[in-house]
This record gives structure tokens, sequence and C-alpha cells, in this order.
């Protein structure tokens, strides 16, 4: 066949076509309505002029003109008068007619432009109707454009300057979209029957062919899946303008979207899979729309799944629920229609997503999948809904499933699951776990998956739940290490704090948001201000936050060197880059975070902040010249844990260390911390006998010690100096007033560093600061007070945290305090003595090249390095060990633990009184049982004068002077006596102690 021949034979076919597809009259034996649209363009003024064809079916019609200028309206050919109100257009009297409407309209933004670079018309771009329509489209453009609309075949026609094409879509459909450029190249592939096109610009025409392949690679999975792809083509569209649509037969994806390689790896294929829902199954939106969630769970989360990173993509999915759905923006997913924010995104694509795998979960495998082709097969080209899905799972399932959609489809919020009563106690050869699964306010039905570990072998179960506590119990061959409760994130839930990561989406998903300027140089930062004003974030100077602004807030802090970083993190961590940000736990909320944002420029600021919108998942990122360097997601949980068993731990008996071996092994360390229970004289006569031996190896050393504060360091000078007495030295140290244990305790190791001039260091702030911030938090503190507290303290050690909880709880009258002043007050206490030691090593050079310092405090601060090794370390990086004395021993608690036998030792003598001091005297507030005072005579109420012809003005004042008596002597001790009616007197008795 000549090649005339077949030209003259394609020219035929196209005619044919083109005849069946525009005869000026409709055929009304159709199912549904036609509407032909015949458009052209003048792209210098950025308009459309289009003529609408529509057969009616009904007796009235409503269009929806939005911006539109209506030029005329006809039926039948009959130009009739209209009235357009808040861009409705009502038409009256149309059933079975043809109603024209010719129109104009401008479009340059948003949804809708006509221009140079392009045309897109992706939302009101001609007169509308809702419902489902035949539509045929014809377009007239310049010559050399290229366009794309939803069709079966596209017919191009040039002549005269101009390119017309008519898009071939002979299916219903509720609405049509119309994409062109100038600028197109067009790359074709196929698959089986499948067209594929792929219209790229000339500048990204190499990805062209990478688009096609993984287009080939997403419609073979599909196919095998859910059926065969319903269309004859389908389009890869490069887009001038930020898109991310699915539309019938082809996707428009923005140029800047293309670019970015996991657009392939993941959108392409949602995109992909919108053809067969939401592209041939449409979302009846009145009732819901289930087709976000459907193609998440079959696109983004397949994808992972198959990587074995399932359960990664959907606690991710409940973190980002977490982050940015709150009681004021939760709706319940049935009302979901489209994605508007964040909130809507974690509902809509995100906890539908999860009530899908539930879905899957609960029915199998094979009962869903079948289900779904089902529901496409029944429901092609027709809107459908949740209960429409519903209906055809039932009969597959063979089960009514109306409360599992009632539960998670038509209630807002997510069930809230933990632990309570876990125990594992051995029955015989056997162990058996038991447990209740506690419920939060709103009791679901699920089935709850519970796992045993046992090292690396796993026993995992489903429990179903339907009240607010379930008992439940497990009978095992060995004694599990711990239980973990939905650790694979099958189930739609609330999280617990510990499997929530400190990620962005948490600081930009916060209602509160509080930003923390910068001390100086805030304009680079201007933007970053700007945008957030659109969330009502407040704006405060550093001087301005308090303790409580930071609880009730998620915080943006700006600038590394911002001084509210050193407030509650110490030592900032950075990241060298034009711009980052690091999102940590807030540590007086964990319920909230904080963002610690740093920039070079304020050209790197504004290149790269708008850009972490985009990355809600990570805990840190770093960007240079806007592109992204690093990402970073933080550690947390894997589900609801509870530990049942740690494994022993053993000493090697040969390993065992002299106490000298000890102090060797210690002897390269700059910093040696001597853990004590204050009351132990065998705790104290170790740390001395540490500091000995030390000082044999290395005559610089210095030690500190927790006893004695800051105030009164001229006063330890002046002691170890030999300028004061050793009683001048116990009066002007306050001693007795500050710290509650007898001085013998200590006297060993102050006459050891008096005798050998060894420096001694104050530790320790006031304790009146101390017991402020106790009662009444940090912000108690006055602008002077504020002073003497270190500028650098770390709040974010979680584990210290627990510990202190425990403690805290230990307390009789703990439900009386407020444990978050508590916490900051035992943070105040390290964070202080750890600057001590700084600043003793700043002050004296000599020490930093080759000094040792040794610390004598509780061991509360000291084991696991919690308390003051870590936060001095952080200061100034100088190694430590750790040595205790009589702790448990536990994995990290100490580099060294001592267990001496118990030593006694001589205390000071006690008068048996209990005292109050009034106005610079001590009263006899009472007497304990056998009291040797109230034996010798005296009574409530005396007030006491003198011991031994000493005055004594003060509680400290007795107990200096009975530091130097020894138990049996006899002291001398003078009252002043009330008597009602004979008047005070002065009375003397010997007091045996």
């Amino acid at each position: 066949m000549s090649p005339d021949v077949l030209y003259n034979l394609k020219m035929l076919r196209r005619l044919l076509i083109i005849i069946v597809l525009f005869l000026p009259v409709f055929a009304f034996a159709s199912e549904l309505p036609e509407y032909y649209l015949n458009v052209s363009f003048d792209i210098q003024n950025a308009k459309i002029i289009g003529i609408a064809e529509i057969a009616a079916r009904s007796k009235n019609i409503t269009v929806n003109t939005g911006q539109l200028k209506i030029l005329d309206v006809s039926i039948n050919k009959q130009r009739m008068p209209f009235d357009i109100r808040n861009g409705i257009l009502k038409i009256p009297g149309v059933d079975n007619a043809i109603v024209e409407i010719r129109y104009e309209g401008a479009f340059r933004d948003n949804n809708n432009v006509v221009g140079e670079k392009g045309i897109s018309l992706t939302g009101q771009w001609y007169p509308q109707i809702d419902g489902l329509f035949k539509y045929r489209l014809k377009a007239i453009l310049p010559e050399g454009y290229e366009a794309v609309s939803e069709a079966e075949g596209i017919i191009k026609n040039t002549k005269n300057g101009s390119a017309e094409f008519i898009f071939e879509f002979p299916h219903p459909i509720d609405g049509i979209t119309l994409v062109a450029a100038k600028r197109y190249k067009i790359i074709k592939g196929s698959f089986n029957d499948i067209e594929i096109l792929a219209y790229f610009f000339q500048e990204d025409i190499e990805l062209a062919k990478k688009y096609i392949e993984y287009t080939k690679k997403y419609l073979k999975l599909y196919e095998g899946i859910i059926g065969k792809y319903p269309y004859k083509r389908f389009s890869i569209v490069e887009n001038f303008l930020p898109t991310g649509l699915s539309m019938p037969t082809y996707t428009l994806l923005g140029q800047d979207v293309v670019k970015l390689s996991f657009i392939v790896e993941a959108s392409l294929g949602h995109e992909i899979l919108h053809q067969w829902f939401g592209n041939l199954v449409y979302a009846d939106y009145e009732k819901g729309n289930w087709t976000e969630g459907l193609t998440t769970y079959l696109a983004d989360h397949l994808y992972e799944e198959q990587k074995g990173r399932g359960w990664e993509y959907r606690k991710q999915a409940l973190v980002d629920y977490e982050s940015y759905v709150n009681e004021k923006n939760e709706f319940p997913v049935r009302e979901f229609r489209g994605r508007v924010g964040f909130a809507s995104r974690a509902i809509g694509y995100g906890k539908a997503a999860m009530i899908f795998h539930m879905l899957k979960k609960m029915t199998g495998e094979d009962v869903f999948y079948r289900s779904l082709r089902n529901f496409i097969k029944e429901k092609a080209f027709q809107k459908a809904s949740w209960d429409d899905l519903r209906a055809i799972l039932e009969r597959n399932y063979g089960k009514d499933l109306q409360w599992f959609f009632r539960q998670w489809l038509d209630e807002k919020g997510l069930p809230e699951l933990r632990f309570k009563n876990v125990k594992a106690v051995r029955k015989g050869n056997k162990f058996e776990v038991s447990f209740d699964i506690a419920q939060g306010e709103k009791a679901y039905v699920m089935d709850v998956p519970v796992t045993l570990h046992f090292g690396d072998i796993k026993r995992k179960e489903s429990f179903r739940v339907d009240k607010k506590t379930n008992s439940f119990s497990m009978v095992v061959d060995t004694e599990p290490e711990k239980i973990v409760m939905d650790e694979d994130y099958d189930i739609a839930r609330r999280l617990s704090n510990k499997e929530i990561p400190p990620v962005i989406a948490r600081l930009i998903g916060d209602e509160k948001i509080l930003i923390a300027l910068p001390v100086s140089k805030n304009e680079p930062y201007s933007g970053i201000s700007d945008m957030l004003k659109e969330k009502d974030a407040l704006q405060k100077e550093i001087k301005d936050i308090k303790d409580s602004d930071i609880k009730a807030s998620s915080i943006i802090i700006i600038g590394n060197d911002n001084p509210l970083v050193k407030r509650l993190y110490g030592k900032p961590e950075t990241i060298d880059a034009g711009f980052s940000i690091i999102v940590k736990s807030n540590p007086l909320n964990h319920q909230k975070v904080i963002g610690i944002i740093n920039g070079r420029s304020k050209d790197e600021i504004d290149a790269a902040f708008r850009k972490i919108f985009h990355y809600g998942k990570y805990s840190a990122l770093a960007f240079d010249r806007g592109k992204n360097i690093y990402k970073r997601i933080d550690e947390s949980e894997r589900g609801v844990v509870v530990n049942l068993m740690e494994q022993p731990m053993a000493v090697a008996v040969s390993d065992l260390k002299t106490l000298n071996e000890v102090i060797n092994s210690v002897s390269n360390k700059k910093v040696i911390y001597t853990g004590e229970q204050h009351d132990q004289f065998a705790h104290h006569n170790i740390q001395l006998q540490v500091i000995k031996g030390l000082y044999l190896r290395n005559k610089r050393l210095a030690v500190g010690m927790e006893m004695f504060q800051r105030p009164f360091q001229g006063v330890l000078d002046d002691y170890t100096a030999g300028r004061i007495s050793e009683k001048e030295f116990l009066k002007k140290s306050e001693y007795f007033k500050r710290w509650v244990f007898d001085y013998n305790l200590y006297k060993p190791i102050m006459d050891f560093a008096r005798e050998e001039k060894i420096p001694l260091v104050a530790l320790n702030i006031r304790r009146e600061i101390v017991a402020k911030v106790s009662k009444s938090g940090l912000d108690s503190l006055s602008d002077k007070e504020k002073k003497e507290i270190p500028q650098q303290m770390d709040f974010s050690d979680n584990e210290y945290r627990d510990r202190l909880m425990k403690v805290f709880k230990m307390h009789q009258n703990s439900k009386d305090r407020n444990f978050d002043f508590f916490y900051q007050s035992q943070i105040l206490w390290d964070e202080s003595m750890a600057q001590s030691i700084d600043e003793f090593f700043k002050k004296n050079p000599d020490f930093q090249q080759n000094g040792q310092f040794v610390v004598i405090a509780g061991r509360g601060h000291i084991q696991y390095g919690s308390g003051i090794p870590k936060r001095t370390f952080r200061r100034n990086g100088y190694e430590y060990a750790v040595i205790l004395n009589d702790a448990n021993m536990e994995r990290n608690i100490a580099d060294y633990i001592f267990y001496p036998q118990l030593m006694e030792g001589i205390t000071s003598p006690k008068l048996m009184v209990s005292l109050k001091e009034e106005d610079g005297r001590v009263r006899i507030g009472g007497f304990p049982e056998n009291s040797v005072s109230e034996k010798a005579g005296l009574k409530t109420g005396d007030i006491i004068l003198s011991i031994d012809s000493e005055s004594i003005g003060s509680v400290e004042d007795m107990k200096i002077h009975l530091f130097y008596k020894k138990k049996g002597e006899t002291v001398k001790v003078k009252v002043l006596r009330k008597r009602f009616i004979l008047g005070n007197v002065e009375m003397e008795f010997d007091v045996t102690l």
C-alpha cells in the first residue's frame, strides 16, 4: 500500500472520529448528559474564550461560573436572559435541551494560569455543573503548543498558524482539566497495550525515560494486585506550576517536583494508583473522601512495606497525627473531603490509611484485595462512598463491619492504650505473664498485638479488647525480658511520650509557638518571624521568658548563641551549615518541643526556612544555599514497652581490684568523683584514702566538697592556709547551719587538706536559693538571685529525670509538692557544682596542665554520671572517673564500686532537745524519749543562755560548742525560765552528755 493511500486512510479515520464526537445535535439515548467544550486562547492577555454546550437531563440546572464572564446563554439556539448571583447561574426549563453558554475569562494566578510559560487549568476555568458528564473538549492553541487533558486519545490538527486538539474521553467524569505549553518535548513508551507518554520541558527531558520506566513498574504492580489499568494511555506531564495532581489518564507534576528523587520512587506510584481510586471509581465527596487513605495505603505505605519498613511508615503516620491534630482542628475521617493543611492530611491520608491496614489485618489479604477488585468492577465511573466499600467487604468477609466503620470513621480521635499490672511469675516449669490493657475515656473494640521478647526470639499474639480495662495472660516456657504492645504499629492509636521523637512536625503543628528572639542581629531572621505570624506565634526577648512560658509552649530559639539554649540544654549541639534546625524535647514539658534555628546570613535563612515544612518527620536538618545536606530522626521507643527482666549482672572475681589498684587506674583522670552516703564513716574513709593515694602520685590536687557553699570559699581558703582555727572555720562557714551531718564525718579529710595545703573548693550554691527553687521554681528568683545561678543548665536528661521522679515519690509530702520545681532545684544543684569545678580549672592554669580534682558529694549527684560528672564534662571535656560506695551493681552506674566494712566513728554528743531560734535566742521546743536534758531538769520553753559560760545565740553556736565535747562529759547549761507569777528566772543545770 502506497504512502499516499495510508495517509488518506488516516485522515479519513480522523474525520470519522470528529464527526462522531462532535455532531451539533447530542444523542439523548446515552445514560449520562454530555458536555461539549470548545475553547481558544489569547495568550498575551491571559485570556480564554469558550463555548460550552450542555445536553441537559433535568428541568433545571445550576451552573457555577466563578470568576468567568458569561457573554451569552441560549437554549436550543434561542438566546435567553440570565442573572448571575454570587457566581451561580440558574437556568430553568431545560429538560432534554441543549444549553449553550459563551464565556471568557482571564487567568494569571492560583489554580488557573494562561501565559507565556504555558497554560495550566485545573480549577474553575469553564462553567461547571455538579455531577457526572461525558465531556468532549476541543482546544485551539498557537502553533507549536502541545496540550494534554483527560483523554483516551488525542487528535491534533495544525492549520493557519494554530493547533487544534480534540480530546476523546468516552466515560463519565465530574470535571476536566487542560494543560498546554510550547516547550514540551514528548517521549513515548508502552506497557502491554497501554501507551505511555512523557511531556517534559526541554531542560528536563533527560528525566522522561526514567519516569516512563517507573511508570511501567507501577502499572505492572497494580495490575497484579487490583486489576487491569482502565485506560488506553497514561501521560506524565511536567508543569510550570508547583502541582502534584492525578487526573484520568495523566498526572501533572511541577517542574521543581519532578527533579526530586523520591517522586519517582513513591509519589509517581501514588498518582498512578489514583487512576483506579479517584479517577475510575470516584469519591462521593458528600459522604466522605476515601480515595486518599486507600491510595496512601497501597502506594506510599506499600512501597515501604516491600522494603521491610512498613511499621516505620505507620508509626510516622501516627507521629504526624500527634503533631498536627488537636482538639480544635480534629474531625472524623468520614468528614474528610480534601487536604487543606497538615491536620487534614494526617486525618484523611494517615489515619484513613491506618484504617485500611486494620481492615486488611482483620479480614485477611485475600478478602481485602478481592473486595477491592470487586469494588473497582462494580463502581467504575461512578461515585462511591465508604458505605459502598463496606458493603462489598462485608459480602466477601461474611461478617458485619458496621461497628468497625462506625468507631473508626464517625468518631473523632484515636484510642489510648497502656499496660497495667504487668507481672511475670514462675508457674511450675513455665512462666505466666499477666497484664491488663487499659484504654482512655472511650473504649474501642479492636485486636491489640502483644509481643513477648526472649532475647532474639519473639512470641506475638493478638488480644481483643472491648472495654476500658481487659485482663489477659500468656504462658511461656522461658522468662521473657520485656513485653511490647503494638510494636509494629498495626493499630491507629495515640502514641506514648517515649514513642514520639522530637520532630519538626511537632514544632510547626503546635497551636502555641513562642519565638525566643536573639540577643542581637535579629534582622537576618526577620523572614522567619513574618512567616510564623500566620500561626499567631508570640515573640519575646530572652529576659522576658519565664519557665512558665517554656512549659506552656513549643519554642523556636533563634541563634545557637541564644542564652536560652544554655539555660535549657547546657552546651548546644551545632551543625556547620548555612542554615540548621535542631528539634529537641522541651525539658520542662515533654508534650512540647523546642527548635533551635541558626543561620549564617539572611539569604541562607530565607532560602532554607520555607523548605522545613516539607521535612516534618526529621529532628535535625541542615542546608547550604537552600540545598539539604543533612537530616536526622532521633531515636524513640518502638511500641509500648514494659521491661520484665534484666539480665543479672556478674562480676569476675579474678578481676576484683584493691583500693590501691583502683587509685592507680584513676590516676590518669582529670576529675575523680567519689560518692557517699553522707552518714557513713566507711564511705568517707574510702574518700580519704583515694585523696591520699592520688596526692602521693600528684601533688597538684584539689578537693571539691558538696558540703560547702560558694559564698564561703574565702573561709575555706583561710582554713587550709592556716589563717583561722577550726572553731572559727566552723562558725564562719556556717557548717552546722547549712549541713545537717556531723562534722566528724568529714574532719579527717579536712585535717589532711589543711596539713598538706590542698585547695578545698566550695561546690554548692547557697542553700536558700535551692530551697526557694524547690518550693516555687526558677521563676520565683529575684534578678539578684538569678545572677548567682549558672547560665548554662541542661534539663534534657530524661533517664535522670525518671530516677529523680522515683526519689521524689518516696518523700512523704510529695503530693503537696511540685515535681517540676523539685527537678529544677536538683539540676540547679548539679549545675552549680559542675560550674564550681570548671571555674576552679579556669582560674588555675597549672591545674589545667597536670592537676587533678577530687569531688566529694552524695552518690545521687554522681551515679550514672547524670548529676555533676557529665555536666562538668560538657563544660571542659576533661576525662573523669566515678567511684561509689555500697551501690547496686548496675550497668554504667560507676567505674568502680567499693563495698567497705562497716566502720564506727565518734560523733558529737547531743543535749537531746528540739530547738527553735527566736529573735537571737534558742528556745527548747521539746524532748525525745530518755532525753538527758529533760532528766537534768530542763523544760519545754526554757531559753538556753549559755553552755559552760559560753553564750549561745543560735543552734549553730550550741553545735560548735558540743563538737568539742565527748559523750559522758558534763556541761553546765544556763537557761531563762518564764514563771507565770514570780517572773522570769535564770537557772543552771548540769547535763551529762
